[in-house]
């Protein structure tokens, strides 16, 4: 198998058990922001795993959004105009709380209503630790996916992006909103116990206390139901070691499963496809 083009995130489904499949999806250039790709290869990450894969860097850059030629990327494969401007890239897509897209207002505001002013979800989620995280409610799962969580549930429910920044961060004192990728892919415990219903009814008081208006939003507690996660990961590696291609120019290794947006190679390598978005490659098995 042989395969080619700009790379981009994962693909994910997620069974009615909790399996994830994954596809890796390989891109032809964009003639300009708002075109199709120029070519498509999908690869079944099924197909791949147990094999010797060779994963390698071309030298060459394309922004993901506009298929213009880089000497880098920014943000998640896009060129420095696209990041500076495109809505895919915009401070809110990060701090949602800044999210202006309920006032009619953004890069893009006709981007913005499809996208933020739009139901989302803020949701408690266990990889490495517990954290709070925030994503429109058509995302779930698949955010919970692309965090590697090995489960997740929505604690609220908002009508736009805004109102579900300002919850999580009226929980950042209580919980990360980060994810310690070494310990997510050694499937490392938290180091406490997790008891949700105290959990929850830590949120509740602390909304209570410091955002009285935004508790019409909770989810109640007796329908807050944890959804678990079964990546293709049969055994964690017990060492992790990221691969950069813009400066190894390759990995090669048997490919022994994924999780997150990570593929996991037998010794310990781990490469994240997300953060190589835009990197024209080839993968050979």
């Amino acid at each position: 198998m042989r395969a080619a083009g700009i790379i981009v995130k994962m693909p994910v489904s997620v069974a009615p058990d909790g399996t994830v499949g994954y596809t890796l999806r390989l891109e032809g250039p964009r003639d300009g922001e708002g075109t199709d790709p120029s070519g498509l290869e999908t690869v079944p990450l099924a197909d791949l795993i147990g094999r010797g894969v060779r994963l390698e860097h071309s030298g060459e850059y394309r922004c993901v959004r506009c298929g213009r030629k880089t000497n880098r990327t920014f943000g998640e494969g896009f060129c420095f105009p696209c990041f500076r401007d495109a809505p895919e890239a915009a401070e809110c897509i990060v701090k949602p709380e800044l999210c202006e897209a309920h006032l009619g207002r953004g890069r893009d505001p006709a981007w913005e209503e499809a996208h933020h002013n739009q139901p989302h979800a803020v949701y408690f989620a266990v990889s490495s630790a517990l954290k709070v995280g925030v994503t429109r409610m058509t995302q779930v799962p698949t955010r919970w996916v692309d965090q590697g969580a090995a489960w997740a549930a929505v604690i609220a429910e908002t009508p736009y992006r805004q109102i579900a920044g300002r919850i999580e961060v009226a929980l950042k004192e209580l919980y990360t909103d980060r994810t310690a990728w070494q310990k997510m892919l050694k499937d490392e415990p938290p180091a406490e116990a997790i008891d949700l219903p105290t959990e929850l009814a830590r949120v509740a008081a602390r909304i209570g206390e410091v955002e009285p208006e935004l508790s019409q939003y909770l989810v109640p507690s007796d329908r807050v139901v944890p959804r678990r996660l079964l990546y293709p990961l049969s055994q964690p590696p017990v060492k992790v070691k990221a691969v950069n291609l813009a400066k190894a120019g390759f990995v090669e290794s048997t490919l022994i499963g994924a999780r997150g947006q990570y593929l996991v190679f037998d010794g310990g390598a781990v490469f994240n496809v997300r953060r190589h978005s835009g990197f024209v490659v080839t993968i050979s098995a």
